[in-house]
C-alpha cells in the first residue's frame, strides 16, 4: 500500500508542540472592524454539513489565492487519476520551463522525475511551483492549456469569480479568486474525493536529502484540523483554507491578505473556535442565529513558557494552539492592542516573514 492510501489522522487536541517563548496579546475589535484596515483581508466560515455560511467578511471581494491555487491542480489531478488517465507510480518528467519556476520550488532540474505520489506530496507540504508545472504539462500539454481547464472546471464546481492563469498561482494580474469561492473547493475536493483528502495532514516531506514541513501550522493544533492549504505572494498575503472535524461535524474556514503567518494562522484558529462555540450553543439552546461578525469584546492568547499557546474568548472554552509559527513581531493583522515576545524564533517563520519583504516579486513563501 502506498503512502496514499487510506490511513487514521493522529489529529488531538492533547497533542500540542512547545515552539516559543512567553508573550501575550490581548485582540479587540470585531471582524468588520478588523477588515476596514487590511483590504486583503477576506474571510468565510461555513458549516459543510448544511452548507449554511456562519461567518462572512468580504467573502465575495476579489482576491489573489496565490498557493490556494494548487488545490484546484491537485483537484484535477485527483480527477485525472479517478478518470484512469494517470496513476500514483506513473512518472512526471519537468521541462526546462518547470526547472525554472520560482521560489516556493522542490528543485527539479530538466529531465528529472517524480511518481505521481511525490509530486502530490510536493504540492501538499513544499507547495512547490516546479511540480505544479509538471502536472500542468504532463495533463494538458502546456501550463496554460491547464490552467483554462481549471478555470472550466472552477465554474462547474460553482466557483463563479474565479479565474486561474497558472498551475501554481505565482502572481499574475488576471489572476483572480473569493473567499467563498475557495472555501467551496475545499470542501469539493473533500467531498468528491475522500480517498486521496488526507494527503492535505501531510506532515513532512523529503527531497534529495532536505525535508520540508507542512505550512498549516494548524495542523494537530487546532482540534480537528485536518487540512487543507496555506498560500502567500506579495500580493495576497498570508491566505489559509483549513478544515476541521469534531464530533461529526465539519466546518471550513477561509481567511485570505493575512499580514503575517502567525497573523493568519491566530485569525483561523479564533473563527474554527467561534464555529464550534456557535453550533454548541444553538444545540443548547434551539437558537439559528448565525455568527455574521462575531463581534467579541477581547480576547487573551498567553504563550506559555513551555511554548503551549492558550487562548481565552470571553468565557468560552479554552483554545489550544501551538506549531512553528515563532514569537510575534508586530500587530495581529491591527488587532493585537498589545504584545510582548521573547525567546527564539523558528527558521521557518523567520524565513516566511523575510519572504514578505523578498526583492523578488514572484517569490512565494508558502
Amino acid at each position: 500500500m502506498t503512502h496514499l492510501g487510506r490511513r487514521t489522522a493522529a489529529v488531538s487536541g492533547a497533542r500540542r508542540a512547545a515552539v516559543f517563548g512567553a508573550a501575550l496579546v490581548v485582540i479587540a475589535a470585531s471582524s468588520p472592524a478588523f477588515a476596514q484596515t487590511n483590504d486583503r483581508y477576506a474571510a468565510i466560515v461555513i458549516d459543510v454539513e448544511t452548507n449554511e455560511v456562519l461567518h462572512a467578511d468580504q467573502a465575495d471581494e476579489q482576491r489573489y489565492p496565490a498557493s490556494l491555487t494548487k488545490m484546484m491542480t491537485l483537484y484535477m489531478l485527483f480527477e485525472a487519476m479517478e478518470r484512469g488517465e494517470i496513476g500514483l507510480e506513473d512518472r512526471l518528467t519537468a521541462s526546462r520551463f518547470a526547472s525554472r519556476q520560482p521560489p516556493s520550488r522542490l528543485g527539479v532540474r530538466r529531465g528529472d522525475t517524480l511518481t505521481v505520489e511525490q509530486a502530490i506530496n510536493a504540492l501538499v507540504v513544499q507547495s512547490a511551483n516546479d511540480v505544479a508545472v509538471m502536472v500542468a504539462e504532463r495533463l494538458a500539454g502546456s501550463e496554460a492549456a491547464f490552467a483554462e481547464q481549471m478555470t472550466r472546471r472552477a465554474r462547474q464546481l460553482g466557483m463563479e469569480h474565479t479565474r486561474f492563469m497558472n498551475a501554481s498561482g505565482l502572481p499574475n494580474p488576471r489572476i483572480r479568486t473569493t473567499a467563498r469561492d475557495m472555501a467551496t473547493l475545499s470542501i469539493a475536493i473533500w467531498r468528491d474525493f475522500p480517498q486521496y483528502y488526507h494527503v492535505f495532514q501531510t506532515p513532512s516531506n523529503s527531497w534529495r536529502g532536505r525535508e520540508a514541513r507542512n505550512h498549516n501550522r494548524l495542523l494537530g493544533a487546532v482540534e480537528g484540523v485536518d487540512g487543507i492549504k496555506t498560500g502567500y505572494t506579495r500580493a495576497s498575503g498570508f491566505n489559509l483554507a483549513t478544515a476541521a472535524v469534531r464530533d461529526g461535524r465539519r466546518v471550513v474556514a477561509v481567511v485570505m491578505g493575512g499580514s503575517s503567518a502567525a497573523a493568519r494562522d491566530a485569525q483561523v484558529a479564533y473563527l474554527i473556535e467561534g464555529a464550534y462555540e456557535e453550533l454548541a450553543r444553538r444545540e443548547v439552546l434551539g437558537t439559528d442565529v448565525a455568527m455574521t461578525s462575531r463581534p467579541v469584546q477581547s480576547v487573551t492568547a498567553t504563550f506559555e513558557a513551555d511554548g503551549a499557546v492558550v487562548a481565552r474568548p470571553g468565557d468560552s472554552s479554552v483554545i489550544q494552539l501551538s506549531g512553528p509559527v515563532g514569537p510575534l513581531r508586530g500587530p495581529l493583522d491591527r488587532r493585537m492592542t498589545s504584545y510582548a515576545a521573547q525567546g527564539d524564533v523558528d527558521p521557518m517563520a523567520m524565513e516566511e516573514q523575510a519572504a514578505d519583504s523578498a526583492e523578488v516579486e514572484p517569490d512565494q513563501g508558502e
